[in-house]
C-alpha cells in the first residue's frame, strides 16, 4: 500500500478505466465477467481477489488484451486501447506471471533486455537499465546478470521477472498470482520489495491474488469479485474490514477479521529497538566493547550495503578474534513496510523472540520483539471487545422490556 501522499510521490503510472467490460465465451450461458465498470487511479496498487471462477485473471488479461473483451472499452491514460494494435499495447505494459516466465536458455541480463531490444534501444541504454533494475529488485548485477534462471532460487527468478516487466519503463504493471509459487518467508520479502519499488517508481499496478491477506497488504484498494465477475466491493482494505458491503464479502473476509487488522498495521508504526552493527573482519574486542557500552548482549553483522548477515551474541563474537563472515540463511528479517502479521510469522518460523527490521533497500534499521507485537494484538483485541460491547448495548437499548 502506498502511504506517501500523492503530491510527494513520483507517479509514472497511468489511470485504467474499464467501461462496461463484458467477457462471454462461446457455448457458455453466463458471461465469465459481467458488465464491469472500474476506475483505477494512476500510481496506485489495486488487488483483484475472489474465489476460483470469479473472473479476476480474465479481467486482468483483458487489460493487455491477452483476452479480448466481448463488449465495452478499456482506457489507459484516457486512450481507448481496445482500438490499438495488441502486440504494441503489450510492449507498453509490464506483465508478471507466477513462475517468473523467464526464457530458460537466456541469461538474466538478456531476459531483462528482451522488450527494450524489440523497441530498438541501444546496447548501452539496455545495460544501464538492466543494472538499475537488478539493484532495484535487490539483486547484485555483478553476481546475477550472467546467470541462467536454473541457477537461481524461485524468489530470485521472480525478482528477475519483475525487473523484466519494468524494463521498458511501462506505466502499467499487471501481476497474475506473482508470489504464489514461493515459500511463505520469500513471499513476504517479495511483497515488501514490490511495495518499496512502488514507492520509488509510482506505477499503476494491478495484481491478482487468491489470498485476501496479500490483497490487503499490497492494495491501496481491493476489488472483491464473486462468480461471473460480479463486483461485491471495491474499497480500501480498511473500509472492507470495517464495513463489508455484502454477506459474500463478510464471509470471504472471515471470522478472523479482528486479527486481520494486523495486516493493516505496519512494522514502521511500532516502536522498534536500536541495534549495534558490525562489519566482517572488525576486531571482535572493539565490537564487544561498543555493544556493552550501549547495554546490548548481541550485535548485527552487516555487509557493505548495511544488509544483515547474522546476529551473534557477544559470547559468540568473543570466540574469534575478528567478526566472521558467517551468513545465517534463517535470519528473521522484515521490512518497515511489512505487516505485523509478517513479523509474527517470521519470528515463529525462526523460533526467535525478535526480528530484524530493514528499510526499502534492505539495510538494517532496528529490531522488533515479539512482546511489542503481542502488545499491539492485545490492544486490538481489547478495542474489538469494546466495539462488540457497544454494539450489543446499542441493540439492546432499542428493545422495550416485556
Amino acid at each position: 500500500m502506498t502511504d506517501v501522499p500523492a503530491a510527494e510521490r513520483n507517479v509514472t503510472g497511468e489511470s485504467i478505466t474499464l467501461d462496461g467490460v463484458v467477457k462471454r465465451y462461446r457455448g457458455q450461458d453466463k458471461p465469465a465477467v459481467q458488465r464491469l465498470d472500474l476506475e483505477i487511479p494512476a500510481g496506485q496498487i489495486v488487488a483483484f481477489v475472489g474465489p476460483s471462477g470469479c473472473g479476476k485473471t480474465t479481467t486482468l488479461k483483458m487489460i493487455n488484451r491477452l483476452i479480448e473483451p466481448s463488449e465495452g472499452r478499456i482506457l489507459i491514460g484516457g486512450r481507448d486501447v481496445t482500438k490499438e494494435n495488441p502486440d504494441k499495447l503489450r510492449q507498453s505494459i509490464g506483465y508478471v506471471i507466477q513462475s517468473g516466465g523467464l526464457f530458460p536458455h537466456w541469461t538474466v541480463a538478456k531476459n531483462i533486455g528482451a522488450i527494450p531490444r524489440v523497441l530498438g534501444w541501444d546496447k548501452q541504454r539496455i545495460a544501464e537499465r538492466t543494472e538499475y533494475l537488478l539493484e532495484l529488485v535487490g539483486l547484485d548485477p555483478r553476481t546475477f546478470a550472467d546467470r541462467l534462471p536454473k541457477d537461481m532460487s524461485g524468489g530470485q527468478q521472480q525478482r528477475v521477472g519483475v525487473a523484466r516487466a519494468l524494463a521498458a519503463d511501462p506505466p502499467v504493471l499487471l501481476m497474475d498470482e506473482p508470489f504464489g509459487a514461493v515459500d511463505p518467508i520469500t513471499r513476504v520479502r517479495l511483497q515488501d520489495s514490490l511495495i518499496a519499488i512502488q514507492h520509488e517508481l509510482g506505477k499503476t499496478i494491478v495484481i491478482v491474488t487468491h489470498d485476501f491477506e496479500e490483497a490487503t497488504k499490497l492494495g491501496d484498494k481491493v476489488l472483491i469479485l464473486s462468480e461471473g465477475g460480479k463486483v461485491e466491493q471495491y474499497a480500501t482494505p480498511e473500509e472492507i474490514l470495517a464495513s463489508p458491503a455484502t454477506p459474500f464479502v463478510e464471509e470471504f473476509v472471515g471470522s478472523g477479521a479482528t486479527l486481520r487488522h494486523l495486516t493493516l498495521s505496519r512494522v514502521r508504526d511500532v516502536e522498534h529497538s536500536e541495534v549495534i552493527t558490525a562489519r566482517v573482519g572488525e576486531p571482535s574486542r572493539e565490537v564487544i566493547a561498543r555493544a556493552k557500552s550501549a547495554g546490548h548482549t548481541w550485535v548485527v553483522v552487516v555487509d557493505e550495503h548495511g544488509k544483515p548477515r547474522s546476529w551473534p551474541t557477544l559470547d559468540e563474537l568473543g570466540s574469534k578474534p575478528e567478526v566472521s563472515d558467517y551468513l545465517d540463511k534463517r535470519l528473521p528479517v522484515v521490512a518497515l513496510t511489512s505487516t505485523l502479521n509478517d513479523a509474527l510469522d517470521s519470528m515463529l518460523s525462526a523460533s526467535q523472540g525478535g526480528v530484524l527490521v530493514t528499510d526499502g533497500r534492505g539495510s538494517v534499521v532496528g529490531a522488533l520483539t515479539i512482546a511489542s507485537v503481542m502488545e499491539v494484538i492485545r490492544g486490538q483485541l481489547a478495542d474489538a471487545r469494546a466495539d462488540e460491547h457497544n454494539d450489543s448495548y446499542a441493540s439492546h437499548a432499542g428493545e422495550t422490556p416485556s
